[in-house]
């Protein structure tokens, strides 16, 4: 289902002019992409949805384990038969693969719910076990239930499901999150914490806690507010920040293990143009946490573009989750670039932290927004911050192009509202995103569509570099998109 979120306005930088060019190959085909991986396929054959497909990925990692989780077998109108799983427990170096028992009619065994979407994934060491959480999707195609999958073998077998939150008539549940508190001298060393939003009750927020590994949740008070496509993140000291998008993109605290929460505060306003003919998850932020607690929220937002012509990556920081830093601009462009920069993954190397924290973003891009969905092609890039986003690298090409075409549509061509990226114990980036080699995705035709789940065979470096982070916006105004409600977006 497509979404309607918040959205647009303008903005400005300069960039080293070598570095433009580069950006340019890297955003065509010039420059040749890193190996990577094929991780996982599509592997059902119902004709009602997109097959082969995989998409919108997330990522955790612990020491040298990894855990990938997407959707798999995507529909037109909302979710997927299954969520799929990879996980690497020698730093990227091996894979193994599977799909979750007991989610839908699809999965084997077959759950009791329709489709499933929205995975998220996250590590709990105090009792040793990986959860996965999915949105389950009734038969009405409405979002009816939070599930969360467990591993107690690192990742490598999966149970089934219990429940976090289930829904009534009036519910209607959506993009929830997961993560929890991995550092042991947390007064709230191994709890989890789920974020989700009712869109039937006006987007509100929702959140649960457990303090048992998954097993069983509690619901958490929190304010009145309307919101989508939450990502807590927990700081060393157990306090809980969650980035969301709201009015504008906000935050909520919690500084008593999940308990209560309290906020909103502001963060920034997400002012985007949007990929075109993507759904491309515009107005949703990605957030990581350093090894200090310092925590990094990033989004795709045009100010510092000519007449919002495109997206950049820009980003905002803060060590309590109530105060936030300026907004600053990933310096991968410079302010007449026609180049368009979306769905990034934010990761940040939990062995580092302070003014050297190591950042590394994953990205989707696209020469030009203008162009149409014949002509429109798509690579996937890399750039990397050893010094907690003061300066960066430039770019790296990861793989590409894709063609629009080949991918599944839903409410815009689709490889997810949201990724990921995650450092191996080896301290380079292991991201697991979507790469695509088809040109006629058909709805149906089980062997049209060829989109599948990679991770960098190699890992990538954050070598960071010497372009500095922006600051300098071009302009405020109206943006080429409206600014909406906030929708739902499973």
């Amino acid at each position: 289902m497509a979404s309607s979120l918040t959205r647009r306005r303008l903005a400005r930088i300069s960039v080293v002019p070598g570095a433009i060019a580069l950006v340019l190959a890297l955003a065509g085909s010039a420059l040749a992409a890193v190996p990577v991986t094929k991780v996982s396929t599509d592997p059902y054959t119902n004709t009602s949805s997109y097959h082969q497909t995989e998409l919108e990925p997330d990522t955790f990692s612990f020491g040298s384990t990894i855990v990938g989780v997407f959707q798999t077998g995507r529909f037109t109108d909302g979710g997927a038969n299954n969520i799929g799983w990879a996980t690497s427990t020698d730093n990227g170096a091996t894979w193994t693969n599977g799909f979750l028992p007991s989610t839908t009619q699809y999965s084997n065994p077959p759950g009791p719910w329709n489709r499933i979407s929205d995975p998220s994934v996250a590590y709990d060491p105090k009792h040793d076990v990986w959860i996965i959480v999915g949105l389950a999707i009734d038969f009405n195609v409405i979002g009816k239930a939070v599930l969360a999958s467990r591993s107690f073998d690192g990742g490598l077998t999966w149970q089934a499901p219990v429940t976090v939150s289930q829904g009534g008539g009036g519910s209607f549940y959506d993009k929830e999150w997961i993560t929890c508190d991995t550092t042991s001298s947390s007064s709230f060393y191994g709890n989890c914490y789920v974020q989700w939003d009712d869109f039937f009750q006006g987007n509100a927020l929702k959140m649960s806690r457990s303090t048992d590994g998954g097993a069983t949740w509690t619901p958490s008070s929190v304010p009145g507010a309307s919101v989508i496509g939450g990502q807590p993140v927990v700081q060393a000291n157990g306090t809980v920040v969650m980035p969301i998008t709201a009015n504008g993109l906000q935050s909520f605290v919690s500084t008593n293990g999940g308990v209560s929460y309290t906020g909103p505060f502001t963060i920034g306003s997400i002012i985007a143009h949007g990929a075109t003919n993507m759904r491309d998850g515009t107005g949703l932020a990605s957030a990581e946490v350093d090894g200090g607690g310092k925590v990094y929220v990033a989004w795709s937002d045009c100010r510092f573009r000519s007449s919002c012509q495109a997206d950049d990556i820009v980003f905002s920081t803060s060590t309590d989750g109530m105060t936030w830093s300026s907004v600053k601009k990933v310096p991968i462009v410079g302010t007449n670039s026609p180049v368009e920069i979306f769905l990034l993954g934010m990761g940040v190397d939990h062995a580092t932290q302070g003014n050297t924290a190591h950042l590394g973003v994953t990205f989707y891009m696209m020469p030009t927004n203008n162009c149409n969905s014949s002509t429109c092609t798509i690579n996937a890039g890399f750039v990397s911050s050893t010094n907690a986003g003061q300066t960066w690298s430039a770019p790296v090409k990861v793989l590409g192009p894709i063609k629009q075409t080949g991918l599944p549509s839903a409410g815009g061509y689709f490889l997810g509202d949201y990724m990921s990226t995650s450092f191996g114990s080896n301290g380079k980036a292991y991201p697991v995103f979507a790469n695509a080699r088809g040109s006629n995705c058909v709805l149906g035709q089980i062997t049209s569509c060829h989109e599948f789940m990679v991770s960098p065979t190699n890992g990538l470096a954050a070598l960071g570099g010497t372009i500095p982070a922006g600051h300098e916006v071009v302009a405020t105004g109206s943006a080429p998109r409206p600014t909406g409600r906030l929708g739902t977006a499973f």
